[in-house]
């Protein structure tokens, strides 16, 4: 019977590598070991405080947000709307029903946005067209389907109803210039009166 754990024919001991010999680690003294028993708790503890702090009391916007920001605040807080003070002894300018509708009405009337008739198509025009020119100025008045009412805006109801008509006979119509109001006609009849 033979020792399994004993001598080889070489004379090594176990499991045949020649140079095993004592296990030495890096710690020889005891101060050695005491110091690296508190790193070990100290080191890990002085991390942890450190993202704790990082954490709580870093200086972090809103997940991505400046709603809370002094100019997001600002822009919230603007008025709604802006009230603008005209001279009404000032000279009137009609605008022509030309220009109206460049400013206006061209961003939907172009293209046919949001179900608009196009201008110039006159089979989209055409039962429009036959309902009469005060039912196309109501509609461009006071709104109609995704088309927001344009009276009372930046344009005189008499700017408006003279786009109407410039759009009305760009598609097939043949509708009469509206004639100015009482107010505007003697305003620009006073503007070119000579002096």
């Amino acid at each position: 019977m033979s020792d399994s754990h004993g001598k080889d024919s070489a004379g090594s001991t176990g499991g045949g590598h020649a140079d095993e010999g004592p296990h030495e680690g890096p710690i020889k003294t005891p101060q050695q070991l005491i110091w690296t028993v508190v790193a070990s708790f100290v080191i890990p503890i002085v991390i942890i405080i450190l993202l704790v702090n990082y954490v709580a009391f870093g200086n972090k916007p809103a997940a991505g947000s400046d709603g809370l920001g002094a100019e997001a605040v600002a822009r919230r807080l603007q008025p709604v709307g802006k009230v603008e003070v005209r001279d009404a002894s000032g000279p009137v300018v009609v605008r022509s029903g030309e220009e109206v509708y460049k400013a206006v009405c061209t961003a939907c009337h172009s293209i046919g946005a949001a179900g608009a008739p196009k201008t110039g198509d006159a089979a989209a025009w055409a039962p429009r067209l036959k309902t009469g020119y005060d039912t196309l100025l109501n509609s461009a008045l006071k709104g109609k389907g995704a088309m927001s009412a344009q009276g009372g805006g930046e344009y005189s109801d008499y700017e408006i109803a003279r786009a109407v008509v410039f759009l009305a006979n760009q598609s097939g119509g043949k509708l009469e210039e509206p004639k100015a109001p009482a107010a505007a006609a003697s305003g620009a009849a006073a503007a070119s009166a000579p002096k």
